[in-house]
């Protein structure tokens, strides 16, 4: 897909027929310009939203600034004449150079006051500037997020047993589980029948979860053998439902049994573990708040 700035001139192109386009309608016509695939489509950013969308969106924003395209209401967008000759004057595409060295758009963009940090990132800021803020903001939190959920799993598996089994139960609390009053127990240990811990799904108690841990090195991964002891277990305390986590990951053989059998086993790797954890921030805190702002565009109304 292409990078913000390769929206620029498709987005012209399509409006070069001077018609007022709404917003979505624009931006499935650019879509079907450039040809994207239906997999481009629909390849999401963590917060939910489209990826073309957001590079539309920020393509659309600089032509604005720029003045070569207008928004005659809200929501909709039409080609001024500036956009018309640049497009002209440009047969072969308008890059973000040519896009940021108009007067409008230097005249739009605040003046950044120089600091010691510039040098740093000058490294950066050409790849940077191929991707629009909301997406490096959204790509550092993912790498943050990996990188902790890597220490997490390490952690873990450094752990005694018991600590994991009393984590797993930790992050089922934290996820709505336990009823109204958070009821988890952990049972793991010499004599526990294959169960390490059990959890209220409802608030009275009648549903029962019991829960099974396995603290794995990443190399050793959990197979149908272990899943099926487990399924035994359940039947044994005449449970139909039941969740395996592993600080390691699933053999193909023992997720195509869980997926088959009448009983309902829940199967959570290490990689869905720690992101369960970060999500309901079991054993994280937060260093940091980002709010992200635009402007609301019912208040000119």
């Amino acid at each position: 897909m292409p990078v913000w700035s390769g929206f620029l001139t498709p987005v012209l192109e399509v409006l070069m027929d001077e018609q007022v386009w709404r917003k979505r309608d624009l931006h499935t016509a650019v879509e079907d310009h450039l040809g994207l695939t239906a997999e481009q489509r629909v390849e999401m950013l963590p917060s939910g939203r489209r990826r073309v969308d957001n590079r539309i969106g920020w393509a659309l924003s600089g032509l604005y600034r720029a003045k070569l395209v207008d928004k005659p209401a809200r929501a909709t967008f039409v080609i001024t004449d500036a956009g018309r000759a640049l497009l002209a004057a440009h047969p072969d595409g308008i890059t973000k150079q040519i896009l940021k060295a108009l007067p409008e758009y230097q005249a739009h963009t605040p003046a950044r006051t120089a600091s010691s940090n510039d040098v740093a990132h000058d490294s950066h800021v050409a790849v940077e500037e191929e991707i629009e803020p909301l997406e490096q903001i959204e790509g550092g939190v993912g790498r943050l997020h990996a990188e902790v959920a890597a220490d997490l799993l390490d952690r873990l598996r450094n752990q005694a047993p018991e600590f994991l089994e009393q984590s797993v139960l930790d992050v089922l609390v934290a996820m709505g589980y336990g009823g109204t009053e958070g009821r988890a127990a952990r049972i793991g240990g010499s004599g526990d029948g294959g169960v390490d811990g059990v959890i209220d799904q409802d608030p009275l108690g009648l549903e029962r979860i019991y829960v099974q841990a396995k603290r794995y090195a990443a190399e050793n991964t959990v197979g149908r053998p272990e899943i099926q002891a487990f399924v035994g277990a359940l039947h044994g305390v005449g449970a139909a439902r039941g969740v395996f986590i592993t600080t390691s990951a699933f053999t193909s053989g023992a997720r195509e049994y869980a997926q088959n059998i009448a009983t309902r086993i829940i199967l959570i790797d290490g990689q869905r573990l720690a992101d369960l954890m970060i999500r309901y921030g079991v054993a994280v805190q937060t260093r940091q708040i980002f709010t992200v702002v635009e402007v609301d565009e019912d208040y000119f109304e």
